[in-house]
């Protein structure tokens, strides 16, 4: 194994005091470097530390490679979000740099203007959008100061930045908009989206995450407003995930809204017309499509928040030929197959179990019809056929049950579902009662539609149900992990999409709910299948991803009541995650790209991912003319 030494074990040679920027004490295994051989190293490029344990004990010291930043200097590298240091900037860079005087005299390092944002940033403790704000304002002034943030301090970080914080920051988008971030495609650029790709300024790019805003969240259609969703997933994508800042671009196809408040909003900042629906709409979206895979062939895309009506037939048109899934029905889908198998896990029970688990599924709307068909294809892969893993499942909406009946109105994807054997419309109750589901999954985006007569009643008939209310914000979640726990008389193994503090119970005992949050996965996903350029992302990579996911979850943490690792150890969920898809796409032999390039001979996948994945710190900094 490989261990990188922390910024904290730096110190300065004359002074011992921790300081990251300019030397390193060399391990005692080291190979001794002369005083010359060091200032040559260290004039450009940063030392990080390896040490690998074998046969023998080897320490090698290795360089943080020099980023060029292409002719700019002074004042353009203090308004660059991607060479901005801030305070950070040492002496030596200042000099060459053309800084002198453009900063106060004091040198910070990372860590310490890590701490100084998280204490500003502390103070507005009520104030989530606010805090929404502080964090875009870092991200556009400095955006590896703005990723340490977020993996230094994820647990406080992720709620601001996505999920249930980003929903608010939304539907402020026109109103405190400041700056130009990603793209935009409007009905008027068709014909021009293949030349407008070019002026993205970036010559690689390794994610694109693209919506329409026409379903943001449980909020409905925000058109243009929706931007903040693509934005806020890759950031997650970068600090989660590991996906460099500059390799990442989100897309709004502003092809309008139907939202008759935004049309009559004079901030509104979106293509102020109806949405374009039909064939014209397709005709659109293939001509993105085709522009983003010319300019960027190995790019992966990911669809996000789109309507019901659209995300399924997207997915299903693209996914075969290009590099692409969609995070509400394939990632939902996937994560909540891992907190099921977490759940299996929790009750001493194999993963092969999830072939007996009778689910009953509150919303039909593309996440819930997703969520049921990886839950269906992880049954078959436990052994079950296709028809009798159907005939464990029961799908509502807001009309109740969905059955054969219902023919003439459902999708092909519903009518799978739909029951032959149980009347139509049947209340979650009723449907309770006489099918005795071990889990029910909420995805209705409204509260209240699993109830306290239902959990009851499932609970008198199952040991441990399993309870997932998967709606985004908060506010639409449809039981609270409280509701849960007290209707169930503390029996309920509980997970949700938004995060919920501990629960005491009446015995004294604390639970602690399960964050069932597609971050889980997605940056995983990307990352692995961006690494090995994989053709495309086929259903059983997902279930892979899943299982691997479900393993990272410790004893301790299932003690708490928990399906879901922490939150702190989200990047090992990603690099877990990323791993198993690369080693699947092998399997399936449509991996474009293999561990051991660049000089690595022998390299593991483990190794592979863990050299690919970013880490936020402050690389040193030239440009062209000093080189």
């Amino acid at each position: 194994s490989a261990l990188t030494a922390p910024p904290s074990a730096f110190r300065n040679l004359s002074t011992g005091r921790q300081d990251p920027r300019r030397f390193a004490v060399l391990l005692p295994a080291a190979p001794m470097l002369c005083r010359g051989s060091l200032r040559r190293a260290t004039r450009f490029g940063r030392l990080r530390f390896h040490r690998a344990y074998g046969d023998g004990t080897d320490a090698r010291a290795r360089f943080l490679k020099p980023l060029d930043a292409r002719h700019s200097d002074g004042w353009d590298i203090l308004n660059n979000p991607l060479w901005n240091k801030g305070t950070a900037f040492t002496w030596a860079e200042r000099e060459r740099l053309g800084l002198r005087g453009l900063l106060p005299a004091q040198v910070r390092t990372i860590e310490e203007q890590v701490s100084n944002f998280v204490t500003q940033l502390s103070a507005m403790d009520d104030q989530p959008l606010m805090q929404n704000l502080m964090l875009q304002d870092l991200q556009a002034r400095n955006e590896t100061l703005y990723h340490r943030v977020l993996v230094d301090h994820v647990e406080k970080m992720a709620p601001l930045v996505y999920t249930p914080t980003v929903g608010a920051a939304c539907q402020h988008f026109s109103s405190r908009y400041q700056r130009s971030r990603g793209m935009f495609f409007t009905p008027e650029d068709a014909g021009e989206m293949g030349v407008m790709m070019r002026n993205w300024p970036r010559s690689e790019t390794q994610v694109v995450v693209v919506t329409d805003g026409s379903r943001i969240l449980g909020l409905g259609d925000l058109g243009a407003n929706g931007m903040g969703i693509p934005i806020g997933k890759l950031a997650l994508y970068c600090a989660v995930g590991g996906i460099a800042p500059h390799r990442v671009l989100p897309v709004m196809l502003d092809f309008g809204t139907n939202n008759e408040s935004l049309l009559r909003d004079p901030l509104y900042r979106g293509y102020r017309q109806p949405r374009v629906t039909g064939d014209r709409y397709y005709a659109l979206v293939d001509e993105f499509v085709r522009a983003v895979f010319s300019r960027f062939p190995n790019v992966l895309l990911q669809w996000e928040d789109f309507s019901s009506d659209k995300a399924s037939n997207l997915l299903a048109k693209y996914r075969e030929n290009y590099l692409c899934f969609n995070d509400d029905i394939q990632g939902t889908g996937a994560t909540v197959l891992a907190g099921v198998l977490g759940a299996l896990r929790l009750q001493r029970r194999p993963p092969e179990d999830i072939r007996s688990l009778r689910v009953a599924v509150v919303g039909a709307g593309s996440a819930g019809i997703g969520v049921a068909q990886a839950l269906h294809m992880a049954m078959q892969q436990a052994g079950l056929s296709a028809k009798a893993a159907y005939s464990n499942f029961y799908i509502l909406d807001q009309d109740g049950l969905q059955s054969k009946a219902r023919f003439s109105s459902l999708t092909e994807e519903q009518m799978a579902f739909a029951r032959a054997d149980l009347p139509d419309g049947m209340a979650l109750e009723e449907v309770v009662e006489q099918a005795k589901p071990h889990l029910v999954l909420g995805l209705s985006g409204k509260r209240g539609t699993i109830s306290e007569a239902a959990i009851r009643k499932m609970a008198a008939a199952v040991e441990r149900p399993i309870v997932m209310p998967l709606s985004n914000p908060t506010s639409s979640c449809e039981i609270t992990p409280e509701e849960a726990y007290e209707w169930s008389d503390g029996r309920a193994i509980v997970a949700t999409g938004s995060p919920f503090e501990p629960v005491a119970l009446a015995d004294g005992s604390i639970k602690t709910p399960s964050q069932c949050n597609n971050m889980y996965i997605f940056p995983g996903i990307g990352l692995g299948a961006s690494i090995c350029q994989s053709e495309t992302i086929p259903d059983s990579m997902l279930y892979e991803s899943a299982v691997a996911l479900s393993r990272v979850t410790d004893e301790e943490e299932m003690a708490r009541g928990s399906v879901f690792p922490s939150i702190s150890k989200i990047r090992q969920c990603s690099h877990a995650v990323a791993v198993a898809c690369i080693r699947h796409a092998h399997d399936l032999g449509i991996a474009k790209a293999s561990p051991g390039c660049d000089h690595n001979r022998g390299e593991t996948y483990e190794q592979w991912v863990t050299r690919k994945m970013y880490y936020p710190e402050y690389a040193p900094i030239y440009t062209s003319h000093t080189r």
